[in-house]
């Protein structure tokens, strides 16, 4: 894709959504309206949880020079055992946008020509677009379309990416169809390559949307996108612009992004149960001011 076509589809889709909201803030939430939530509450049937969280990285790896950092704090595990009452504590810290952790990125993570989304100038982002937004999270129906299934292999190759007619394709194949206020979560086997070959510098390839899948969610009214990777392919579609599904979803449409999760829990659940969409939970952390949370969304069939 060039450059030219990139910046005339993210002008298109910023106009449209400029036009279709009087809620900047709320960016594609707007979309998860009550009633959406009420009638995401009719896809449990089984009172079935799952994790769409892969457990968070303590080791260094190719695709996670910087991991988390997990300390117990106190007390010695030799004092456990001693009469009395003790507590065991912990610290943790970590890197939230990295290539490994399952994460949301808030409004205000990408800037684009000097904005963020809603034309709101970059140096304002933390105190209007933070990941304060969905402090009281996000609750909705999830849908997930799995690539690597529609194709038959069991993950996308790095570097590959997903089209919007394998999107619709894959509706298709699986009897379902994503609609307004949905959370899409797209699989393309990132996590399930990773578990099975060993990780690898993801920074430089990976599998992801190709830019043009924006329009299908601008179209769809998408609320939340999550894959179980970055999202964006690597190498980039465009060249000159590293990130450009991150562009279009956050700073163009407003979408919240969750990048690197993992299905592999939910979809042996969902293809027993015939069906692919869920209610799903999002809570991100309340850290003010802050441009992304770790995230533990949970689907439940």
């Amino acid at each position: 894709m060039s450059t030219h076509d990139f910046r005339a589809l993210h002008e298109r889709l910023r106009r449209e959504t400029a036009r279709s909201t009087a809620d900047g803030r709320r960016g594609a939430l707007r979309h998860v309206t009550p009633e959406r939530v009420v009638a995401a509450a009719a896809e449990v049937r089984l009172g079935h949880t799952v994790s769409l969280a892969a457990p968070i990285e303590t080791v260094p790896g190719a695709d996670d020079p910087e991991p988390a950092v997990h300390r117990m704090t106190g007390p010695a595990p030799d004092e456990l055992g001693a009469d009395g009452l003790h507590f065991a504590t912990d610290r943790f810290a970590m890197n939230v946008h990295g290539d490994t952790n399952s994460h949301l990125d808030a409004l205000c993570h990408v800037v684009f020509d000097g904005e963020l989304y809603g034309a709101v100038p970059a140096g304002d982002g933390a105190g209007a677009l933070s990941v304060d937004l969905v402090e009281d999270g996000i609750v909705g129906r999830g849908v997930l379309l799995d690539i690597p299934r529609l194709r038959g292999v069991p993950w996308l190759q790095p570097g590959d990416h997903v089209t919007a007619d394998e999107l619709t394709a894959a509706e298709a194949a699986q009897g379902v169809r994503v609609g307004p206020g949905d959370m899409l979560f797209v699989r393309v086997g990132h996590r399930l390559r990773r578990t099975e070959l060993g990780p690898w510098n993801a920074a430089t390839r990976r599998a992801g949307l190709h830019p043009t899948t924006m329009g299908f969610l601008a179209e769809r009214k998408v609320a939340v996108l999550g894959g179980d990777g970055n999202n964006d392919t690597a190498p980039s579609a465009v060249e000159g612009i590293a990130f450009p599904v991150h562009a279009l979803a956050v700073q163009a449409l407003g979408i919240h992004l969750l990048d690197y999760l993992q299905f592999e829990d939910l979809v042996p659940v969902c293809a027993q149960a015939g069906r692919w969409s869920f209610l799903c939970a999002v809570a991100p952390l309340r850290l003010p001011g802050a441009t992304g949370s770790p995230v533990n969304p949970i689907a439940v069939l």
